[in-house]
């Protein structure tokens, strides 16, 4: 079944979007770059509560991204946003050296799951 849907939606060039999640701590950078991929250029945020959702097009490559929110709060609920993922970006701000430890255990957690 799976493959005779491909096959329509290759007479008709349409490509579904594959899901990308964002996750790292909060204040990391997710929504930064996410909209400087999205825009080219850089906007002001404010932190993200939940999450936000772009669509990215790269060439062939439509891309559905979640930036999920990186607070403390909301880190039990990041295996949630995983099922049906494409691929994980984990973004790590190396400039915050007391929270590196953190985003260490942090993706630990997501990759064991």
């Amino acid at each position: 079944m799976g493959e005779k849907f491909s096959r329509i939606l290759d007479c008709f060039n349409i490509q579904p979007y594959q899901r990308v999640v964002m996750m790292g701590l909060d204040n990391s950078g997710k929504t930064t770059i996410l909209y400087k991929l999205k825009l080219g250029q850089t906007v002001t945020i404010m932190p993200t509560v939940g999450f936000n959702v772009e669509i990215l097009k790269f060439s062939k490559a439509k891309l559905m991204v979640f930036d999920v929110g990186g607070q403390e709060k909301l880190r039990n609920l990041w295996i949630h946003y995983l099922q049906g993922t494409s691929a994980l970006i984990y973004v790590v701000d190396s400039s915050d050296d007391d929270r590196m430890e953190i985003a260490r255990e942090e993706l630990h957690k997501i990759l064991a799951e």
